[in-house]
């Protein structure tokens, strides 16, 4: 009996350490499923990344080839980086057509005396030219429009205004009054002197050398024209039309029509399409410049002074329509810039450009618009007045 009861007492010992563990088991297994509290991580503060600004990679020009500076064009860089030279050609009834005008990536026009055009042809690819010109001789204006493009001035003989301009050491010119003029120019026998002085690329190349003059462009060259790419085209905007540019100039009666087919300007002067000898073919350009310029008389034979430095207004005309401008030289011998309404620096389409420089007392000469003027001009009735070979 007291064995038995011993035993009961054990058991139950056992049991309510059973209980004790069950207890605790259970008491922490209900102690992890009580809500716990939380903390969470800070939420970073997200700074939105700005979309970075690429500088746009330039396409890579074909080896060998540069922008042109005239045209902006791909030329070949023995052409495109060596320096310009600047011809003056005869524009006189009896002497045209020009010969190797075709390749002047930028013409010149300016008035002299007696009522008369004098054109400036600026080349960078003449290498296969054989005959330029008809020549004829400097007005002081010519060489500082020259020195915009560091070009090499060509001409027959100059006016007494030129001379001292011609002696600056900032002038490179080749002259057919110097005592090398049969190195550089020849005379043809189809024409009368004065008419009759041609040059050729092989006869400008001597006249560099005997000169000692770089084909290198000025390190510090600043360059006139800006230029659109190919696959971005200046359209001007605004609704002036511009199909018919006539700069208004008495004698010659100059004329460009727009082609909307190859979208360049055809010159015509004389009544007649105005062609190169040599090809055959009328004048094209993409751009038209028309550059008004206050002026005066030097003296009374008739010789002008026209301000190549003092601010003006002008037109810009490309693809069909025109806008106002304004144009500066900021440097007597640097190039000139051209500004649309909002000041900023216009942009050229790739292309030949014709530089009209018109007297700003003769505005209302200038007709730019859908329909040629009224006024036209018989062969007969032009007269051409000093026509002197010093001149």
């Amino acid at each position: 009996m007291k064995v038995q009861k011993t035993i009961c007492l054990v058991a139950l010992a056992l049991v309510v350490i059973a209980m004790a563990v069950v207890f605790m088991v259970s008491g922490k297994n209900n102690k992890s499923e009580e809500p716990q509290e939380v903390t969470k991580a800070p939420t970073p503060e997200v700074t939105a990344t700005p979309t970075p600004t690429l500088t746009p990679t330039p396409t890579p020009l074909p080896e060998g080839m540069v922008e042109s500076y005239l045209t902006g064009e791909l030329v070949p860089e023995k052409i495109g980086r060596r320096r310009p030279v600047a011809v003056m050609m005869n524009n006189v009834k009896v002497a045209v057509p020009q010969a190797g005008i075709a390749n002047a990536s930028v013409v010149y026009e300016a008035p002299v005396e007696g009522g008369i055009t004098r054109l400036m042809s600026i080349f960078e690819d003449y290498d296969d030219l054989e005959k330029i010109g008809s020549m004829r001789s400097c007005r002081d204006y010519y060489i500082f429009y020259a020195s915009g493009f560091d070009a090499i001035y060509v001409h027959f003989g100059q006016s007494a205004y030129a001379v001292d301009i011609l002696d600056l050491p900032e002038v490179n010119n080749l002259s057919g009054l110097a005592s090398y003029s049969g190195s550089v120019f020849y005379r043809t026998s189809d024409r009368k002197s004065p008419h009759n002085a041609y040059t050729s690329f092989e006869g400008i190349q001597r006249g560099i050398e005997i000169c000692d003059y770089t084909q290198e462009y000025k390190p510090d060259f600043l360059r006139s024209y800006v230029f659109a790419s190919l696959e971005s085209p200046v359209e001007l905007p605004g609704d002036w039309n511009a199909s018919i540019v006539e700069p208004g100039y008495l004698l010659n009666k100059p004329r460009f029509e727009y082609n909307t087919e190859d979208g360049l300007y055809y010159r015509s002067q004389y009544g007649a399409p105005q062609i190169d000898e040599l090809t055959g073919e009328q004048l094209t350009y993409k751009n038209i410049l028309i550059q008004y310029s206050t002026w005066r008389n030097y003296d009374e034979n008739g010789y002008l002074n026209i301000d190549v430095d003092e601010a003006n207004s002008g037109v810009y005309i490309t693809n069909g329509k025109a806008i106002p401008v304004t144009w500066k030289k900021h440097d007597p011998w640097g190039a000139t810039f051209y500004y649309d309404e909002s000041g900023n620096q216009i942009t050229l389409n790739q292309g030949k450009t014709w530089v009209c420089i018109v007297q700003d007392t003769s505005k209302d000469l200038v007709n730019i618009s859908g329909t040629a003027s009224a006024e036209t001009v018989a062969e007969e009735d032009v007269t051409e007045e000093h026509d002197d070979e010093d001149f």
